[in-house]
């Protein structure tokens, strides 16, 4: 039997894009360059880079994408750049990610958009070293979206796909005629959120309602909040920041999480996609039921927080933060009562939008698996008759309802292997982690929230957990990120040959 994928092309593609990985290492460059600090760690990366991408388009001169080589070169992209990633990392010799397995864990945290941190001292740190950390969750914030249309929705897999049906868009790569150009579109909606957000937060600074944010961490934050991402050039996050700063966080997370498709839409003067989303009703709904219980705990039990505005932005921010999967803190919710950390909890499962830079398993799949149970107690009752799950007035295929229920299922049962795994791996060096951390931690990875609870909080490091973790963890990341299937099905024999 012959091999059915030819490799040679997803390489090239994936040298494509290491090729032109050049260019955003010119923004921690620059800041090296302008604060004196060793440019080593970022000239080399360039070059080495461009001559590894150049090599691998070297291999074939055949571009056409069929469905395998797509899997392929999905799941390599992100592994190949988070591993180009870490380079600037090792080089630079600072603290913890100067060992090889820790600058791997936080380079795949950022492009992935994940946000957990292995950092234990913000201050070892120089400012080009934490700008590259918010760069690279930047990309991988814009990354998904391309890959999303370009790739993912030819495939019929992942968020793509689920996009198509919500949003009523029967072709997202035809948004525009060609892909490039439908890349190119979102690309400038990205980045005009992230200009946006930066005038916002540095113009709080202007007004003297924020002293603290300087233009590079309005810049920083800018990148790792529409990406929702969390990444954060300082130790108390956004906790470092005036109330004005976490109040005008929240809509730019809320937006990073919503459907790029809808906002394409709005833009365009068509408010009435949004008005008749069904699952951005719901996207709402969630995010207010979680943060009016989570203010209601929080108001009962007596916390550390004791006006009724600093209750209401901790909840309303850190029910963002986390359902978003974009991981900030504005306090150190480890001092919440155990019915506040818990509800948070459950906000990790939940996720944005379909067609987002969030991760988690998304609000159109929950939205989808709660009309077809609904659906499915109806028709018990009455078998003689059939009813249709319907989003937004259209019919939801059957086939992508099993689809959901398998990919929730699924991820529910990769989320309970690797809580297994943290806690036996823990008991082996010994580290002292409860089964609600580990749960949190395991959860956090996967669905690429970030922060989790205990010793991986909010202001804490996932350094202590061993290195075996990590690389589990880090396996989490990329899995979580893609959506699982681009990875599992490379597993299976039948992908390879015929």
């Amino acid at each position: 039997m012959r091999m059915r994928v030819d490799w040679r092309v997803s390489c090239r593609l994936v040298g494509t894009v290491l090729k032109w990985l050049w260019i955003p290492l010119l923004v921690p460059f620059g800041i090296a360059l302008a604060d004196g600090t060793t440019l080593v760690p970022f000239a080399v990366p360039m070059v080495g880079t461009v001559l590894v991408g150049l090599g691998l388009e070297r291999l074939t001169d055949e571009v056409n994408l069929g469905p395998r080589e797509a899997f392929l070169m999905v799941s390599l992209t992100w592994l190949s750049v988070a591993i180009a990633g870490a380079v600037p990392f090792v080089l630079a010799g600072e603290g913890v990610l100067a060992r090889p397995v820790d600058a791997l864990f936080e380079s795949m945290s950022g492009i992935t958009t994940t946000g957990a941190t292995v950092i234990v001292d913000f201050g070892v740190h120089s400012r080009a070293v934490l700008m590259w950390r918010a760069m690279i969750q930047w990309l991988g914030g814009l990354g998904i979206l391309v890959l999303a249309t370009a790739v993912l929705s030819q495939l019929s897999v992942g968020g793509a796909h689920l996009m198509e049906t919500e949003t009523q868009t029967k072709d997202l790569n035809k948004l525009t005629p060609r892909i490039s150009e439908t890349a190119r579109l979102l690309g400038k909606i990205y980045l005009g959120l992230t200009g946006l957000q930066i005038a916002v937060l540095y113009g709080l600074r202007l007004l003297g309602f924020a002293p603290e944010m300087t233009l590079y961490d309005a810049v920083a934050h800018a990148f790792t909040t529409i990406s929702t991402s969390g990444f954060s050039p300082r130790a108390e996050s956004i906790a470092a920041f005036s109330p004005a700063v976490q109040w005008a966080i929240i809509p730019f997370m809320i937006v990073g999480a919503t459907s790029f498709v809808l906002i394409y839409f709005v833009l365009r003067g068509n408010l009435g996609r949004l008005r008749h989303s069904d699952e951005f009703r719901f996207y709402l709904g969630v995010l207010g039921f979680f943060t009016l219980a989570v203010a209601t705990v929080l108001f009962v039990d007596g916390g550390p927080h004791t006006s009724p505005e600093a209750v209401a932005r901790h909840a309303l921010f850190q029910v963002v933060s986390i359902m978003t999967t974009t991981g900030y803190a504005s306090t150190d919710f480890n001092l919440w009562s155990s019915a506040a950390k818990h509800l948070l909890f459950v906000c990790m499962f939940v996720g944005g939008m379909a067609g987002s830079t969030t991760c988690s398993i998304k609000t159109f799949r929950w939205l989808v698996v709660l009309k077809a149970f609904r659906r499915d107690l109806f028709t018990a009752a009455n078998p003689s008759v059939v009813r249709p799950v319907r989003l937004s007035g259209n019919v939801v295929n059957e086939g992508t309802i099993r689809d959901i229920y398998a990919y929730t299922l699924v991820c529910l049962v990769f989320f309970i292997v690797a809580t297994v795994f943290v806690v036996v791996d823990a008991s082996r060096v010994r580290l002292s982690v409860t089964e609600f951390e580990a749960m949190s931690a395991a959860a956090s990875t996967f669905f690429n929230v970030g922060p989790a609870f205990g010793i991986a909080g909010p202001f804490e490091s996932y350094e202590p957990f061993p290195r075996s973790t990590k690389l589990a963890m880090t396996f989490l990341m990329w899995l979580g990120r893609i959506e699982i299937i681009p990875v599992l099905v490379l597993l299976t024999p039948s992908y390879w040959r015929s």
